[in-house]
């Protein structure tokens, strides 16, 4: 009898050291999968080290320069696969000698001018045309409190920056702007380059919706006098006018011409400084619906503002328009073209089009 009681007790004193063995291999093993796709620890301590905050050298930071949202993590475990991934994929070409000249600029006047500041709730919205930044306006607009919902702003208002409440970082002295630089959340759209300029050209020398002459009477003359091969063609300004403008490396001097107009077909490298400030989320154009939530919510925002409806079908990639554009126009002006915004296709991860390998 006293032998069966010893022999019941190392069973259970056995199946006790199984299971915090087995706890113990759970714990150090736990599958570090997110979505299905393995990180790889190279990646994760490249994105902890580029994430880092560098906050200026004070004591005490006031309370509206304090950090807030989720952007300051320094975990990438704790954000979705693909927009660690984005982030990494940026800072390696940032990082790559033989594009410095295409990723990298100078933060400018013309660059402060296109970021938004939210200060009630510490974002900073680096604008870039042709990426339905309009709506993004909006949501700024009734953080800001100069509208209480995104259905109560007058469309006139969205772009009167003397109505629409959305101070430009480039209103703040030096100091401040740093501060903003270093503790806000940062974020900014893309979408496919060739794609974008596509969608700048029907909008501002096609439709022209909000009715801003100075694109047909006074820029697209100025384009067509120095482009057109054909001096007796009398149509206005073509598409083929518009991409031997934006491919010539000599476009500055009517760019200085044109003014701020230029910012609807400018690489993004120009208009944000990807290179230069550390954002906090780069969403795509492409995957708006997914990309649009998570920026709220990183923000902190998602509970007081919604992003506008995004109708069925509106930011799919389509490539048949994008092919039925360029058909006509020779390899050698596309290959010009390309050669200007292939930072932007390279830093945001965008695959060089299939009619310039063939």
């Amino acid at each position: 009898m006293h032998h069966q009681w010893l022999l019941l007790a190392a069973c259970f004193w056995v199946i006790f050291m199984f299971m915090v063995a087995s706890k113990f291999i759970t714990l150090t093993f736990k599958d570090p999968d997110v979505y299905g796709v393995k990180q790889e620890p190279l990646m994760l301590t490249a994105m902890t080290k580029v994430e880092k905050i560098q906050v200026p050298e004070e004591k005490c930071l006031p309370e509206e320069f304090q950090p807030t949202g989720n952007v300051f993590s320094e975990d990438p475990m704790h954000q979705p696969l693909v927009h660690v991934k984005r982030i990494e994929l940026l800072r390696n070409v940032c990082r790559d000698a033989a594009l410095r000249n295409l990723s990298h600029t100078t933060i400018s006047k013309f660059v402060l001018d296109r970021i938004f500041v939210c200060d009630k709730h510490k974002i900073l919205f680096c604008q870039t045309p042709k990426v339905g930044n309009t709506q993004w306006k909006k949501v700024l607009i009734v953080l800001n409190g100069a509208f209480s919902s995104i259905e109560e702003i007058p469309e006139n208002i969205v772009h009167d920056h003397e109505k629409n409440g959305l101070p430009r970082l480039s209103s703040f002295s030096d100091s401040e702007i740093q501060k903003r630089l270093n503790l806000y959340f940062k974020f900014f759209i893309v979408r496919d380059p060739f794609e974008r300029l596509i969608s700048a050209f029907k909008d501002k020398f096609v439709h022209n919706p909000r009715f801003e002459p100075w694109y047909r009477h006074e820029i697209a003359p100025g384009i067509i006098r120095k482009y057109r091969k054909n001096r007796t063609e009398t149509r206005g300004l073509q598409f083929e006018d518009f991409v031997r403008y934006l491919g010539d490396p000599n476009h500055r001097w009517l760019d200085v011409q044109f003014g701020d107009h230029i910012i609807h077909w400018v690489t993004y490298v120009e208009l944000c400084a990807p290179c230069e400030i550390t954002y906090s989320v780069i969403g795509h154009h492409e995957t708006l619906e997914d990309d649009a939530p998570y920026i709220l919510k990183e923000a902190g925002i998602d509970h007081l503002v919604s992003y506008p409806t995004i109708p069925p079908g509106i930011t799919v990639y389509n490539k048949t328009k994008v092919e039925r554009y360029f058909s006509g126009i020779s390899k050698r002006d596309i290959r010009r073209l390309y050669a200007r915004f292939e930072g932007d296709f390279k830093l945001f991860g965008y695959r060089e089009p299939d009619f310039l390998l063939n």
